[in-house]
């Protein structure tokens, strides 16, 4: 796709007859709440791009044109009582966050941790809508100017990414062999995680569309990134307990749709484990929501600042930010609504980074199902956090940016033809009600006919084998060769060598069934469960992803819905995604096995 800056902006040609009022410029953007960014972001992004000229360029796409209008009800509501509706607010949650303290400070299940988190964001929302950020900002730019600044750029800019390479491999040492060995938790396991983590990384290079752009500024802090949140995660209970609530949160939200579908059929049926009952009714009313949260407002503002903090830290897009945030908690279907306005500008490189998100862990709305079968739950919470930078490490050194995006660093909302047309937020609800009933169709069909056909696969294979005399255990199946093939995978993560077949095993029914099954079998089956517990949990983080045949069918479906003129694209590069993703929950497993201890089991 062809750049976005190489568009000129053109003027809109106006008549003698147009009425003086309306002889004014073109819009060039939205307000995402990047107006007090604009010294933070500079003169120039990090893709060379004038983000006001890309504002123009982006207005441009949409064709917009300011018209005055007189203020609403609603508008002059708002203008009046902004202000003691949000001292409202802040004395509401004020007595609540205080009252919590006192009532239920020890209680299990709400305790004092999350109640204060959610205070002072709320505060601190509040605030700065009456103070200028640049309170906070203009201070820490101080301290960094005198402070680290003098120093980095006394270093030559040659070797600033091979120090910062250093620092995080010293990082990744110390962490893995300075704690004591404790059972199979030895310093000469953790070195074979340490190796197989190079390995991978080895083998995305040298397969990479482009080694010689590949941004290692990105991949250097997407891997340290990984690291840190997960010894924050597995070894500190404040960290386990803060995003185990951001994925309860998310669980219950998308719950909520079983109340539509008992309605609509019964009780019983509503809760029937069944895939159709449990997911596609979540989808629907989530893509619904999402599009009314984007009519009011409230996801704008959002995308604005999360691309901001992620454009600073490691160097990616907005949409790719949205997306890698977001999927961990609410799956790979929903996460690319969050994106929907964005899809027919994005570059390919952003739909590579999109598609590896959704195949590189689980959502949400299942996480609490596989704790309930008696898994892990604190490697189930670590593993989807641990997605969001490893997604974005290994999908630009594979598929590295060679394009502009629209959202390098600004982020501009491209709106629909059917966004423009839309009333109110009801309005928005409905449409989005319908749109996710396509979706969820395409979906169930991606899925019935992919499962279906390696169904068949494994029924030639299997009448074929016969003639070998492969039967029985080893009738000849992808699940078989794949369990041979991925023998050297398990062992290269850590796993003890009399586990690394079982292992193996489970891994290749993960890509070629689901994940699911294979939990299940770590679960049930009386092999995998008398395996070593460090070979358990590597295991439960190498499988823990959508990173399956059957969800290849499902992003291929929901992305090309979403936005139909770019569905060639996102077949051309989804069995790299593909590959992507399931190499992304393999190095999470490899991080597990470098900082495995006894307690986490």
């Amino acid at each position: 796709m062809a750049s976005t800056d190489n568009i000129e902006p053109k003027a809109p040609a106006y008549t003698e007859d147009v009425p003086g009022d309306l002889k004014k410029e073109k819009s060039s953007s939205i307000d995402n709440g990047f107006s007090d960014d604009k010294e933070r972001l500079g003169a120039v992004n990090q893709y060379g791009v004038d983000p006001e000229k890309q504002s123009s360029h982006v207005g441009s796409l949409r064709g917009e044109q300011s018209v005055p209008h007189s203020l609403s009800f609603w508008d002059l509501l708002r203008r009046h009582w902004k202000i003691p509706a949000q001292i409202a607010v802040f004395n509401l949650f004020t007595v609540w966050w205080i009252y919590g303290l006192v009532k239920y400070r020890e209680t299990p299940g709400k305790g004092w941790l999350i109640p204060s988190l959610v205070y002072i964001a709320i505060v601190l929302r509040i605030f700065f809508n009456f103070v200028s950020s640049s309170i906070v900002m203009r201070p820490l730019r101080a301290v960094w100017k005198f402070t680290a600044l003098p120093v980095y750029d006394r270093i030559p800019s040659k070797w600033h990414q091979p120090l910062a390479a250093a620092v995080t491999v010293a990082v990744f040492l110390i962490g893995t062999f300075v704690p004591e060995e404790t059972g199979d938790n030895t310093r000469g396991n953790r070195g074979i995680s340490v190796f197989g983590l190079a390995v991978l990384l080895f083998l995305l290079t040298i397969t990479s569309r482009n080694w010689k752009i590949i941004p290692w500024h990105t991949v250097i802090g997407g891997m340290l990134s990984q690291f840190i949140v997960a010894v924050f995660v597995l070894r500190t209970k404040a960290g386990y307990d803060i995003f185990k609530f951001i994925s309860d949160m998310a669980r219950q939200l998308l719950s909520f749709a079983k109340d539509g579908l008992i309605f609509l059929t019964s009780e019983d049926f509503a809760n029937s484990p069944w895939f159709f009952t449990g997911v596609i009714p979540a989808i629907i009313f989530f893509i619904a929501l999402v599009q009314m949260l984007y009519y009011v407002g409230f996801l704008g503002w959002f995308i604005g600042k999360l691309a901001t903090f992620f454009f600073w830290s490691l160097k990616v897009s907005g949409a790719e930010a949205i997306v890698a945030a977001a999927t961990p908690f609410i799956g790979q279907g929903e996460s690319a609504m969050l994106i929907r306005p964005f899809m027919d500008h994005l570059t390919l490189a952003e739909i590579h980074q999109i598609m590896t998100c959704g195949f590189a862990t689980i959502a949400g709305s299942v996480l609490v199902a596989y704790i309930g079968m008696g898994l892990n739950p604190q490697a189930l919470v670590s593993s989807c956090i641990m997605s969001i930078p490893a997604t974005l490490a290994v999908s630009k050194m594979r598929f590295p940016e060679t394009e502009t995006p629209i959202t390098a660093g600004k982020v501009e909302v491209p709106k629909h033809e059917e966004d423009e047309k839309t009333v109110n937020a009801l309005h928005a609800f409905t449409n989005g009600s319908w749109l996710g009933l396509k979706i969820g169709a395409t979906i169930v069909a991606c899925l019935l006919t992919v499962i279906a056909f390696v169904a068949l696969v494994n029924g030639l294979l299997g009448w074929w084998g016969g003639y070998w005399g492969l039967a029985g255990e080893y009738q000849l199946s992808l699940q078989l060769i794949l369990r041979y093939l991925l023998w050297p995978v398990a062992w290269l993560l850590g796993v003890p060598r009399e586990d690394c077949l079982k292992v193996a095993e489970l891994i290749g029914l993960k890509i070629v069934i689901n994940e699911f099954v294979a939990f299940n079998n770590l679960a049930t089956v009386e092999q995998f469960m008398q395996m070593a517990p460090r070979s358990k949990l590597i295991a439960t983080y190498a499988c823990c992803g959508f990173g399956n045949i059957g969800s290849l069918g499902i992003q291929i479906g929901v992305l090309s819905q979403i936005s139909p003129k770019r569905s060639g694209d996102v077949v051309r590069v989804s069995i790299s995604a593909f590959f992507c993703g399931v190499l992304c929950t393999l190095t999470s497993a490899s991080v597990a096995g470098m900082l495995f201890n006894e307690d986490m089991v």
